[in-house]
């Protein structure tokens, strides 16, 4: 993993394709306003100079005090955690292998140091600010885009909670500022035909209302690419953006303020919220919605209060100064082939300091409200997509040292490294601890040494005060969670909101004590994954799964028989050694043989239900749902019934003309290719058409990237609408 930029140099900017290619005053069919483009320029990592950065017109204060509280408390904890693990291990010579299990400890115990002074920082914070609210603006002067991209996401979920946005939007009188755009990657040709669908029927709906809809023909660069394809082409409509996830739903109040704080910042670049988990039922799920409710506020208050106008970007349920973000955020591609080259998988840390160092703010407002989302349901749900995070925070090691970057953005870098590289540092720390014991029973120790001594060395450990380090570091790595919890209880609408203090209380140690069986599975998982990612191996780009519901537990088993074997034989190997160590890692142990059944039941919606009627897991969103939250569920739920989410998109094309003309209308111009390029899903889908007899032996024979293909050429839709069905086959025979 390389850290030196030395070797990372840049490719060009991209020009944008020719289907993009903005014309002012054009417009997409129908489907997008006219092309207001903004230059986007791929960004350097390597050269920049300090009188590129603008000048702050209202400079911020620096949060010393917090910094000092945060980074001065971890780095004395940690200095106090050394010196106890070398006493541990420092009451005979200490050997190398007992140096190396101080470097693991310090570096693990580090970590949760920080995240220890941050949260504590954090809760005075909340305290103290909790109450602090800005009244809702009387107007906006300037025009917000809300964005949404997508990929292959249910139309009824997404166009449901858009929809709901909206209405609550409007109804705080401030609508008029905003504009709303489906921005879709979507390859599949089924969910691509039902969102044109579920888009005309939303205007129908909502005829006044600004919507817009567009999917590009080559989803590069992914998300990044999406936002800067929209950005590059109608940005200059615009002097804000608010970007928001396929899961995302945001309260009228919380859009409007968001929009209320760009404008009255001028020297902000990006405001991010505190997006809250709500709709989820699985145990798994459920653990999740409650962790971030009750620990969540403590860690980002932490955050907020540290890194000041320092700030980073979580990707989404955030508003961006759109100039700002064009003329500096331009994601270029790194050398190399992935998973460390090719374009970068999580930008939102690299845009955020992009703009940061362009001289723009970027900060959270942690107490905002009104901002949610939705977490995956299972366990192997969340390893599928903490696999490609691992990889993009892996990543950030080509671009922590670029020039320009002020170090609370290093820092930032450092963090999301550090939360992946943390598992094999943990695993490595275990290993370690179990050689030393070994050794300690099974190899017989060379008393006297070859250098004259009077005394023999013994291989000593002071057990008692490595019981008390031990205590120590539970201590630390669960007081986050305690201090969510006392500050919830102290909150009346939370408290009330999560059952009562009782339930509250009852609730944390069942999260605490299900998540501390569920950490041994995870950091086998993250640890394979960065083992993957060093070894070069690339992660897939996949839509997710954000429905509750179980998987096979077929599948379950495979993926997990590896962990539970691994389990066993530790459990097996500690006994023989001795039953106190049997004792000192049965968190772990239990973990991992337990791995298949825990995996299992974190994806059952019964065992979460069940909790949920006891009053356990519960939070205030679940208990009274925001009406943006209940509204966006009731949308959802009816588009789902009435409309036709899972047609065959190629015989909807085939059987409504009008849809077809629309569909059609809402195509860009194909871009030229150079003479001898083929494009090899176009030509083979052509030759199927022109043998096929009917339209339902085309449907059969053409593969999903050849429908694909279909539905974005005129040619070939029009010449699967001259083919007949079988019934008007027969009929004609």
């Amino acid at each position: 993993m390389a850290l030196s930029m030395d070797s990372v140099t840049l490719r060009p900017a991209r020009p944008v394709p020719a289907e993009t290619a903005p014309q002012p005053g054009a417009s997409l069919g129908g489907s997008m306003p006219g092309y207001a483009p903004l230059a986007m320029p791929a960004q350097s990592f390597r050269k920049f100079s300090k009188s590129e950065r603008r000048a702050w017109i209202n400079p911020p204060a620096t949060p010393v005090a917090a910094r000092l509280a945060v980074y001065g408390g971890a780095a004395a904890i940690t200095a106090y955690g050394a010196y106890q693990m070398y006493k541990v291990v420092g009451v005979s010579t200490t050997t190398l292998l007992e140096w190396v299990m101080v470097v693991l400890f310090v570096l693990t115990f580090s970590w949760i140091a920080l995240s220890f002074t941050a949260s504590l920082v954090g809760f005075v914070w909340l305290i103290l600010n909790r109450h602090k609210r800005e009244p809702l603006p009387s107007a906006l002067t300037e025009r917000t885009a809300v964005v949404m991209p997508i990929y292959n996401e249910a139309p009824a979920r997404v166009f449901g909670a858009m929809q709901a946005i909206i209405e609550d939007v409007e109804s705080t009188g401030l609508g008029e500022a905003f504009d709303y755009f489906f921005l879709s990657d979507t390859t599949d040709g089924d969910v691509w035909v039902a969102e044109e669908r579920a888009f005309l029927a939303m205007r129908e709906r909502m005829p006044g209302e600004r919507i817009y809809y567009r999917r590009r023909r080559k989803n590069t660069s992914r998300k990044a690419g999406n936002i800067a394809d929209f950005v590059t082409r109608w940005g200059g409509r615009y002097a804000h953006m608010l970007v928001l996830d396929a899961d995302s739903v945001m309260s009228g109040d919380a859009v409007v303020r968001l929009a209320a704080a760009m404008e009255a910042d001028p020297d902000s670049g990006i405001i991010q919220s505190l997006p809250m988990i709500v709709n989820r039922n699985t145990l798994f799920a459920r653990l999740q919605q409650f962790a971030a409710r009750i620990t969540g506020p403590v860690f980002a208050a932490g955050l907020t209060a540290w890194m000041g106008r320092d700030g980073n970007y979580w990707g989404h349920n955030a508003i961006i100064r759109t100039r700002a973000f064009a003329d500096h955020c331009g994601m270029p591609d790194l050398p190399g082939r992935p998973p460390f080259g090719g374009h970068i998988l999580s930008h939102d840390f690299v845009e955020a300091a992009l703009i940061r160092r362009a001289g723009y703010s970027v900060y959270m407002l942690p107490t905002l409200g009104g901002s949610y989302e939705e977490s995956p349901p299972s366990l192997i749900d969340l390893a599928a997509r903490d696999r490609r995070w691992c990889q993009g925070n892996l990543q950030h090691s080509r671009v922590i040292g670029a020039r320009g970057f002020v170090w609370p953005t290093r820092q930032h870098f450092a963090t999301g490294i550090m939360g992946y590289l943390a598992s094999p540092l943990w695993m490595a720390q275990l290993i370690v601890g179990i050689v030393l014991v070994l050794q300690s029973h099974y190899i017989r120790p060379e008393y006297f040494t070859t250098d004259f001594s009077l005394f023999p060395a013994w291989p000593r450990f002071d057990y008692e005060r490595a019981l008390q380090l031990f205590a120590l570091t539970i201590g630390i790595l669960l007081a986050p969670k305690f201090l969510g919890l006392i500050f919830a209880l102290i909150d009346g609408p939370t408290r009330r909101g999560s059952g009562g203090a009782l339930a509250l209380i009852a609730s944390t140690f069942v999260e605490i004590l299900v998540s501390a069986a569920m950490a041994p599975i995870m950091m086998l998982i993250q640890s394979g994954s960065v083992v993957q990612i060093l070894s070069g191996r690339d992660t897939g780009w996949n839509p997710q799964r954000r429905d509750d519901g179980s998987i096979p537990f077929s599948s379950i088993a495979r993926r997990h028989r590896s962990h539970a074997l691994l389990g066993i034989v530790t459990l097996f190997a500690a006994a023989l050694i001795s039953p106190s160590l049997v004792l000192w890692m049965s968190p772990t142990i239990a973990g991992l043989v337990l791995a298949i059944p825990l995996s299992w039941a974190s994806g059952q919606l019964w065992i979460g239900l069940g909790l949920k009627r006891v009053s356990l897991l519960r939070t205030p969103e679940e208990t009274t749902p925001p009406a943006v939250v209940r509204r966006a569920n009731a949308l959802a739920e009816e588009l789902a019934h009435v409309g036709r989410d899972h047609d065959d998109a190629l015989l909807s094309i085939h059987a409504d003309q009008a849809f077809r003309a629309v569909h059609e209308a809402f195509l860009p111009e194909k871009p030229r290719h150079r003479l001898g390029d083929v494009d090899v899903d176009l030509a083979i889908a052509s030759l199927k058409l022109n043998d096929a007899e009917t339209v339902e032996d085309a449907c059969a024979w053409l593969k999903p990237k050849e429908r694909v293909a279909v539905l974005a050429d005129r040619g070939l839709i029009a010449l699967l609408a001259r083919l007949p069905s079988e019934r008007e086959r027969r009929g004609a025979a």
